[in-house]
């Protein structure tokens, strides 16, 4: 059974994978990966607001309790929280419940090993093999585990994330909107920015199960541009459903995004030396214009993969602490070993108090070059193996030339294929879209809505 993709476990909720059996299931494989010794193990499990959360938890903890792992329960904690704990309690295993940006009704799972990071693939498929093979060493009846909840975990995370930054470095006179998006960080996100001293405007902070996501958050930044106008505030903050990402609004309402956020982070860092290697490591998604301005710094920027694992995994093997995704996704790898959008938006807000300057100066590092990004949804086979799809991106490249870029890629979470392109010349960008996708239409890979 091929259970993960990009960044873990995701599906529709109550629909396989994402079903009580198939939970229980992976809870066992996963946790004969991570049984190593005699002594009791221990997992963290966490989630976001989502209301299949409240059957996903008990499935694993079911299934780990039956391996004679001992189960600590944390409640809606942002994903880099899940990590943090990991490593923290000596746990042997993290779990986080969440399908992040995506709406109410799909959910998902994301693994943490005992290090904090993300399992490799190879892990994965090892959890993979055991969920559809047979599983025989259960936990004798003497040796099942226990579960718990951690009632302390929200209070280490709050003090995790505020000792990030240095103890004089404080947010007194600041005005901040912070858009929860009714997610995993509702109760965290307001929290620490208040005492670290701003004046606090928080949206997004009455999750009921169903509006995680919708029309809020990071994936859904009007609402966090629009308050920000609407309270006159110095800068609002969006994160999305898990809180491993963030995106950034100025004081006049324009977007920040990842790559932004990490130009500013960047640059800061190399003026104090704090920089490791000479590089900022992000994906093939990343704007030209980051890429030439991190030039201009006599920095290189390292593009992987999509997704924070393989932008982690070069981090890690290269001793660089700079890294994201354009999307939002910001790995400071001094501070977390996964995303983490509100320890990255404090180091931004750090910056602007430093600098006392607008935010709009501040967060304007570079000029990107224009950009468009559209999804549609495929129905069936592999659009990208089609010979004349193929044909018709290597002519656009052509089209494109020296001057921009194009980018066509599926989904690791769902059946959509992406392109974005990016030229100086505007002209060129719906052109060259358009008439991608017109292929693939004429292929019949895609629905008949689109």
């Amino acid at each position: 059974m091929k259970l993960f993709g990009t960044d873990g476990i995701r599906g529709l909720a109550n629909k396989s994978p994402m079903t009580p059996d198939v939970m229980m299931r992976v809870a066992m494989a996963a946790g004969c990966v991570f049984k190593n010794g005699n002594h009791r193990h221990t997992v963290v499990i966490g989630k976001d607001t989502r209301l299949s959360g409240y059957m996903i938890e008990p499935a694993l903890t079911a299934g780990f309790i039956a391996m004679g792992m001992n189960v600590v329960l944390v409640g809606p904690l942002p994903t880099p929280a899940v990590s943090m704990l990991v490593r923290s309690m000596r746990a042997d295993l993290g779990v986080m419940i969440s399908a992040s940006h995506n709406p109410y009704y799909d959910n998902g799972l994301k693994f943490f090993g005992p290090d904090g990071y993300k399992l490799s693939r190879s892990v994965e498929e090892k959890i993979e093999a055991l969920v559809e093979g047979e599983i025989t060493n259960l936990a004798k009846p003497e040796d099942l585990g226990k579960a718990f909840r951690l009632e302390s975990a929200t209070g280490r995370y709050i003090e995790f994330v505020k000792n990030t930054l240095k103890s004089s470095v404080r947010f007194d006179g600041l005005k901040v909107v912070v858009d929860c998006a009714n997610g995993a960080a509702y109760n965290v996100a307001p929290k620490v920015l208040w005492e670290l001293g701003a004046e606090v405007i928080t949206i997004g902070d009455q999750p009921d199960g169903f509006n995680i996501n919708a029309e809020i958050g990071a994936v859904a930044s009007g609402a966090v541009r629009q308050a920000v106008l609407e309270h006159k505030a110095d800068i609002g903050i969006a994160l999305d459903g898990d809180a491993d990402r963030v995106v950034i609004s100025d004081e006049k309402g324009n977007l920040v995004d990842g790559d932004q956020i990490m130009a500013i982070i960047a640059t800061a860092w190399q003026k104090r030396s704090q920089l490791r290697g000479g590089q900022v490591v992000s994906t093939v998604m990343s704007n030209l214009g980051f890429e030439s301005y991190l030039k201009s710094q006599g920095l290189e920027l390292v593009r992987t993969a999509v997704g924070d694992r393989p932008v982690g995994e070069y981090m890690r093997a290269n001793d660089c602490n700079v890294g994201g995704e354009q999307s939002g996704h910001i790995i400071l790898s001094d501070f977390a070993r996964t995303g983490d959008g509100l320890v990255a938006a404090l180091q931004v807000l750090a910056v602007l108090v430093k600098a006392q300057k607008p935010a709009s100066d501040l967060c304007n590092v570079f000029h990107p070059t224009p950009q468009k990004l559209k999804s549609v949804r495929f129905q069936k086979g592999d659009p990208l193996e089609s010979p004349a799809v193929q044909a018709a991106i290597k002519e656009m490249e052509t089209k494109l030339g020296d001057k921009g870029r194009l980018l066509v890629r599926k989904s690791g979470t769902e059946p959509l294929v992406r392109v974005m392109v990016e030229s100086e010349d505007v002209s060129k960008l719906d052109d060259v879209i358009d008439y991608i996708i017109t292929v693939m239409d004429q292929e019949h890979f895609l629905e008949k809505s689109a």
